[in-house]
Formats: C-alpha cells, sequence, structure tokens
C-alpha cells in the first residue's frame, strides 16, 4: 500500500505531468521540421500511412521518456 502515501502519489503525478509535457514538446518540434501540417495531413486528408509513421514515433518517444524518467 506504498503508493497511497502522499509523497509517491504526488511524485507519480509530477512525473506523468512531465512526460506529457515532453512528449507534446518532441511532437511539436516533429511538426515544426517536416514540410507540411501534421494534423492537417492526418485529420482533413485522412493519410493513413503518415497517421501509422506518427503513431509509432509518438510511441517511440513515449518509451524514451518512461525510460528516462524511470
Amino acid at each position: 500500500m506504498e503508493w497511497i502515501k502522499p509523497e509517491v502519489l504526488l511524485g507519480s503525478i509530477v512525473f506523468a505531468l512531465m512526460g506529457v509535457l515532453i512528449f507534446w514538446i518532441c511532437f511539436v518540434i516533429i511538426d515544426k521540421i517536416t514540410p507540411y501540417n501534421l494534423w492537417e495531413e492526418i485529420v482533413e486528408k485522412q493519410n493513413q500511412a503518415l497517421a501509422l509513421v506518427v503513431a509509432a514515433m509518438s510511441l517511440g518517444i513515449c518509451i524514451i521518456v518512461a525510460a528516462a524518467i524511470h
């Protein structure tokens, strides 16, 4: 029942928010360095191949961030 302790819970929340923030910043950077707008290509033009690449990139970034935080 160690996860119920306030300092453990607060630490988990802080690291989760930090991970989400780092992921969001990485996604924005990737979006800026690509020659087209990722959101427009995926949502409006329904580019499934690009969506799959972005999903793989997102998982990769999340695994790196999780390993770095752990």
